[in-house]
């Protein structure tokens, strides 16, 4: 049985490919495109899936979108009626782009599936992020817990699975977000949103929490339970392209930082104080579902999975013994959360633990790879000098310049799935020297020094 999973149409357009429950492909449209976190229709990656497997349409059993597209349209349309007049330039813009083309998504499915004749099905995201969560992980039960921007209405989730069951019982819904809080900060602190939060989690650990206070007076309410109340005077994301509102910058005397200003100390300290409340929440809600369920694993799925400072504090501060997040917890990895989830909860199939070596496998290296005959043709025909060498002469050859202070690029087996390199598709350097950061960031990444 082949079943695929798609997620496009927000950030990071991806496909995925399972067969018989096992992942066998799965890529973001970027890899194609060139375009960073391209968000259209992946016509690029769904074909290389299919090539991957040697299969046709005809051959898939059935498909699986991330989220619920009517739905989605339903809470925009909703909120632009609770905040009118303001955000109508806003609705102007993102309306025809789902009434022309995001609503149309089982049209744009088929016809991208030439031959394709079985069943596509619709999954609720955050219900696409908690399948992607537990089935790629070794446990047989497990609680569940999803945090991101926001999905049809939900913003965070919890419940619990087990086996070929997922089910949802609570959740925190729009506009309450512990995502787009975060974005929030994103966006103030002169980043990218829902490109430059990576950059805030690494600002932050340059400041103190000195705003942390003014920030839980002022910003958002938090339960013991973990759920959240964003005081929405300060946040415009409802009706604007903007995420903050002329109260926040009085808040904090500053104005939005530019992409080009200089960041000073307090940009840092407001970054810290972000950050601290992020983990703060995130810690009561684990506790709190801990209390509800009394299991013993976590899974955790949503964007907000990828902050890896929060992480490390639920796994050391935390009540669960153990803790798995995929590699790929965002929308991306939904498209195969979405396939996990027609395989396992739809068509009803057990999951199998009994290879957790496999697992890894089949849920990290499943991009695109390429023989040494194709890397060949290709550097030959753009006349790129190159050498070939065995195994234990290549690490050699590798090891000295790296040990010089040289910096490599390392290219081995299938491309990681998600935004982290995993060993694959890596930047290899010497971290003994105290300024290979600072190369790293200046010369190979040009980003910031943090």
């Amino acid at each position: 049985m082949y079943n695929l999973g798609i997620s496009c149409y927000y950030h990071d357009s991806a496909a995925a490919l399972l067969k018989d429950g096992h992942v066998i492909a799965a890529v973001e449209e970027e890899r194609f495109s060139r375009k960073k976190f391209d968000d259209d229709f992946p016509h690029k990656a769904i074909q290389w899936c299919l090539d991957e497997a040697g299969i046709t349409p005809d051959k898939i059993d059935s498909v699986a979108f991330y989220d619920k597209p009517v739905l989605k349209f339903e809470r925009l349309l909703d909120n632009y009626i609770a905040v009118a007049p303001r955000g109508l330039y806003s609705f102007l813009d993102v309306i025809p782009k789902w009434i022309h083309k995001r609503l149309w998504i089982k049209n744009d499915i088929k016809k991208a599936l030439k031959g394709f004749k079985g069943e596509i099905i619709f999954p609720e995201h955050h219900l696409s992020h908690a399948a992607h969560a537990f089935y790629t992980s070794p446990f047989e039960e497990s609680a569940i817990l999803t945090i991101d921007g926001v999905g049809e209405w939900s913003t965070t989730s919890y419940g619990y699975a087990s086996n070929d069951s997922v089910k949802i019982t609570n959740d925190i819904r729009w506009p309450h977000s512990l995502g787009l809080f975060y974005s929030a900060f994103t966006y103030f602190l002169g980043f990218k949103v829902n490109e430059g939060e990576y950059k805030l989690m690494g600002l932050s650990s340059y400041g103190k929490p000195k705003y942390y206070d003014l920030i839980m007076e002022n910003l958002i309410d938090v339960k013991n339970d973990g759920s959240i109340h964003l005081n929405m005077e300060y946040f415009a994301f409802t009706y604007d392209k903007v995420m903050t509102s002329k109260k926040f910058s009085k808040l904090f005397g500053i104005e939005p930082k530019t992409r080009d200003e200089k960041t000073l100390q307090i940009h840092f300290d407001i970054g810290a104080s972000a950050q601290k409340v992020l983990e703060d929440v995130i810690l009561k809600m684990v506790h709190h579902i801990y209390d509800k369920t009394k299991m013993k694993n976590l899974c955790i799925g949503g964007g907000v999975a990828l902050n890896g400072v929060s992480n490390y504090k639920i796994l050391s501060e935390g009540p669960f013994e153990n803790v798995h997040i995929p590699p790929s917890p965002g929308d991306a990895g939904s498209a195969v959360g979405a396939a996990q989830y027609l395989y396992y909860i739809y068509h009803k199939n057990p999951k199998d633990t009994s290879d957790n070596t496999q697992l890894i496998q089949e849920n990290v290296y499943v991009g695109p790879s390429y023989t040494d005959k194709e890397i060949k043709v290709f550097l030959d025909s753009k006349n790129v000098s190159y050498k070939s060498f065995d195994d234990t002469e290549l690490l050699q050859k590798t090891a000295q310049p790296i040990a010089d202070g040289n910096v490599v690029g390392w290219y081995q087996g299938k491309m990681e799935w998600g935004p982290r390199a995993l060993g694959n598709r890596s930047i290899l350097a010497d971290p003994r020297r105290a300024n290979m950061k600072d190369i790293l960031n200046a010369k190979i990444k040009h980003r910031e020094s943090f």
